[in-house]
């Protein structure tokens, strides 16, 4: 497993082909680290689907109202929820939207963030700047790259499990 620096601030996916370690990064944007942190406490994330996946560009998740594949999953639907929290304030940083960073999904309002987000699988800096990065992946890009595409894909991965690594030890 990677060398985690910081426990509470690091989060463990794991998918079908193994585990996605992503370093939160709080001193750069604290609401949406703290919010995908409250999340996989609860169990939120646990079988929500990748519904847009996009090569070359970015694999997206974090539906959990309408993309979780073990209750009400509803492929038409997915991509439009997003949790019972408010919503976020933009947190823009100077940070690019390099390969593995993670980037805060939302609507045409840059204050419309949720608990959607999306892993970047390459860099995508025509993005900087108009969406939120709060983690990078620090380890497990490979198991990122073999995601199903597709808007939606037709048979969709999904994060079998998200957790908080101070809390899997």
């Amino acid at each position: 497993m990677a060398d985690i620096k910081d426990p509470e601030n690091t989060v463990i996916i794991t998918l079908k082909d193994g585990p996605v370690v992503i370093e939160l990064l709080p001193d750069v944007a604290p609401k949406h680290a703290e919010r995908m942190k409250e999340l996989a406490r609860a169990g939120a994330y646990d079988n929500v689907a990748f519904h847009r996946v996009i090569d070359g560009f970015m694999a997206q998740t974090g539906d959990v109202e309408h993309a979780n594949m073990e209750k009400d999953y509803n492929p038409g639907r997915a991509g439009t929820g997003g949790s019972d929290l408010p919503d976020l304030p933009a947190e823009f940083s100077r940070l690019p939207h390099d390969r593995g960073t993670l980037g805060a999904a939302r609507s045409q309002n840059p204050n419309s963030a949720n608990s959607q987000f999306f892993i970047n699988f390459k860099d995508n800096h025509f993005l900087n700047g108009q969406y939120t990065v709060y983690g990078r992946v620090i380890e497990g890009m490979e198991h990122v790259d073999k995601i199903a595409r597709g808007e939606p894909p037709a048979k969709p991965d999904r994060m079998i499990s998200v957790k908080v690594a101070a809390d899997a030890e």
